[in-house]
This record gives C-alpha cells, structure tokens and sequence, in this order.
C-alpha cells in the first residue's frame, strides 16, 4: 500500500487512485457528536471541490445544525440511514438519498443516525475561504476569515455609537 498523503506521483501528477488509500480522520465531542471521515478530494490534488466520504455511527450526530452563506454543499447516501435535520422539519434519509444545501439558504441542518447501523455518505461543497457560518441553535457566527466565532446577540445598527453631529 502506497503510504502518501495524496495521489501525486514522483512528478507531482495526481492519479487516479482507490479510496482505501486516504486515511480516516475522525472526531468525537460527548456523546452527542462524532463520525469518521477521509477527504477524498484533497487527497486528489483538489482544492476547488470539497468531496469526503463520511460514516456517521449509530446514535451520532454529524455537526452542529448549521447553514452557510458562502459554501454549498451535497449530500448523496450511500449506504444506511440516517435523519436530516432542515429547519423545524425531519426527513429519513436513505441509499439513494440526495439533498443540496444551497449557499445563502437560510435553514439550518445536521445529520443524525437514529439507527442502529452505520449510515455512509458523500458530502461534496465548493470551499470558500471568506465564508460565514451560522449557528442557529447556539447564535454561534463564525468567520473562517478572521478565524473567529461571534455571538448573534453582539449585533449592532450601522450608525450605533458614532456621533453624527460631530464636525468633520
């Protein structure tokens, strides 16, 4: 088994390559959140396209419920089932399932696997490195440019705080 971080030949050209060459990554937070995950399109070369091939276990949820205003992203299932949180709404995923999340579409989502089996799906997206990330259940606003996290409840009116009458 060839053991680089991507499909790069000696000259630097990504190849075609099995998908039982990317390492998995994982993460787990609690017992609420956690999954398993290989990003196949970097392991390509790619860095235009965002595709990971993910493996939610029983029981797991993926994410925080989220939206994006930058990013879109796809969700194909491949194999298993899991439960698509959109907005105040449930829907059962299975094979064969597809959903988009368009960017600027403001309703959050999370998958959950409420089964008993390992649900295993695609998640493709077009990264972007100025997208802001919404967080409707905790008011989280991060914002992958500065690196930073901020509170929906910090907002302010575009004139609060500066003294309009003051001369120039």
């Amino acid at each position: 088994m060839n053991e680089r971080a991507s499909s790069a030949d000696a000259e630097g050209v990504f190849e075609p390559f099995h998908i039982s060459r990317v390492p998995w990554e994982e993460f787990f937070r609690g017992e609420r959140f956690g999954m398993r995950f290989q990003q196949l399109g970097a392991f390509g070369g790619g860095s235009q396209i965002s595709v990971c091939m993910e493996a939610l276990p029983p029981g797991k949820q993926a994410n925080l419920v989220h939206f994006h205003m930058l990013e879109e992203e796809h969700v194909f299932i491949l194999e298993g089932g899991l439960t698509l949180q959109l907005g105040v709404k449930s829907c059962e995923l299975s094979a064969g399932h597809y959903v988009c999340f368009p960017a600027g579409q403001k309703l959050g989502h999370a998958l959950v696997n409420r089964s008993t089996e390992p649900c295993r799906y695609l998640v493709l997206g077009n990264p972007h490195p100025n997208d802001v990330v919404v967080f409707p259940d905790t008011g989280r606003v991060s914002v992958r440019l500065t690196g930073k996290s901020y509170r929906t409840a910090a907002t302010m009116e575009y004139w609060e705080g500066v003294d309009v009458d003051a001369a120039v």
